[in-house]
């Protein structure tokens, strides 16, 4: 064989080698993302199919004790905290109270158990609204509003010194001042400077402003 054609052949043996063993190395890089996939996708089948177990067998068709309709269940009225006339546990405004189903009733209870209740064991809880409140007295404030409201006192009570001094200077804006924050105060309109709402009896009389935002809206008023 001629030198020359040798060499082209040594050459093209080489080449060949050389691809080979870059197949070889790109398989065995592939190799671990194929993996991968494989059981990622394995990992999906699996969630997919606990979720169908979870949501779709599992739910076997009882009813939910907070679907219960109303003469199934009665709720009992929220403990009373005499410091702040409000409901124990108050928190982001609302605070919970426990309802009973009546006797016979079977559904799942806040636990998520399936019961056939008494009439004295717990189904769920109904949240009941109440207001946040930091020590501040409405009866004290109309008080002092109505007997020392010349001085100031309404004022400095709800935390408003600056208006206070400024009253208790000029005597209540010469009586008019004192008129209009007696108003504005059993009105409940003007609070305490903190934001927080008067401690009222819960039980007592208590009035609700009514007011209209993103949240709510005025229906049309529809006549025969």
């Amino acid at each position: 064989m001629a030198p020359g054609r040798r060499s082209r052949t040594l050459r093209h043996v080489t080449t060949a080698a050389e691809l080979a063993f870059s197949d070889s190395r790109l398989s065995v890089r592939l190799a671990p993302r194929k993996m991968a996939l494989f059981w990622s996708g394995k990992s999906l089948v699996a969630g997919l199919w606990l979720w169908f177990l979870c949501v779709v067998v599992a739910d076997d068709g009882t009813q939910k004790c907070e679907e219960l309709r109303l003469g199934q269940y009665v709720c009992a009225d929220p403990d009373i905290n005499p410091a702040t006339q409000e409901p124990v546990g108050c928190a982001n405004f609302t605070a919970d109270a426990p309802c009973y189903p009546a006797p016979n009733i079977s559904c799942k209870d806040y636990l998520g158990n399936i019961t056939i209740f008494n009439g004295s064991g717990i189904g769920f809880f109904r949240p009941f609204p109440c207001r946040n409140v930091n020590g501040y007295s409405y009866k004290v404030a109309v008080a002092l509003s109505l007997f020392l409201g010349w001085l100031g006192a309404d004022r400095f009570y709800l935390g408003y010194p600056a208006l206070g001094m400024l009253k208790f200077c000029t005597v209540g804006f010469c009586g008019i001042g004192s008129l209009i924050d007696f108003i504005l105060i059993s009105m409940q309109i003007v609070g305490p400077s903190d934001g927080s709402s008067y401690i009222i009896d819960y039980y007592g009389a208590r009035l609700i402003h009514l007011t209209i935002n993103n949240e709510t809206f005025r229906e049309s008023q529809l006549y025969p």
